[in-house]
């Protein structure tokens, strides 16, 4: 059990946990995720670090399907910039691994944004915090658990 899936269960969130072959992804762990699960990339979020232009670091979730827009991250956390950060130091701030990192159960608690576009969904997909392993939970519930804010971040 991972710390993601501990926080969900801890308060008492309504979640499914799923699992998928990790080994076949490529590096692309989201799209691979939605091939063997069969989800729509527009209901499977990864979970992107950025850094900003203070330094300081902030959490993006954003589909899929999608791309992070760097521009608009940095107005949503009232910054001029940010730029991805390290994946050395995703993982370190993180406590995951890149492919399963979750934004639930993080060593170090970031600032999350989460993307518009999870707004209207019932549930949303997000890595459980393993390679491989999605949780579905309600945008509202992942936000509150996260202290999250949503806002437009996706070109």
């Amino acid at each position: 059990m991972t710390p993601a899936i501990k926080i969900l269960e801890a308060a008492g969130i309504a979640h499914e946990v799923r699992r998928y072959d990790a080994g076949e992804a490529a590096g692309d762990y989201g799209i691979e995720a939605c091939r063997q699960l069969g989800l729509s990339p527009d209901k499977v979020f990864k979970t992107l670090v950025a850094e900003t232009d203070t330094h300081a670091f902030v959490v993006a979730i954003v589909p899929v399907s999608g791309r992070l827009d760097p521009k608009k991250l940095a107005s949503a956390v009232n910054t001029k910039k940010t730029a991805m950060a390290e994946p050395a130091t995703v993982e370190k701030m993180t406590g995951y691994v890149l492919g399963g990192v979750s934004p639930l159960g993080q060593k170090k608690r970031l600032a999350t944004v989460i993307d518009n576009s999870a707004l209207p969904l019932e549930q949303m997909h997000v890595s459980g915090g393993r390679r491989g392993l999605e949780i579905s939970l309600g945008p509202g519930d992942l936000a509150a658990l996260t202290d999250g804010q949503f806002a437009d971040i996706t070109d």
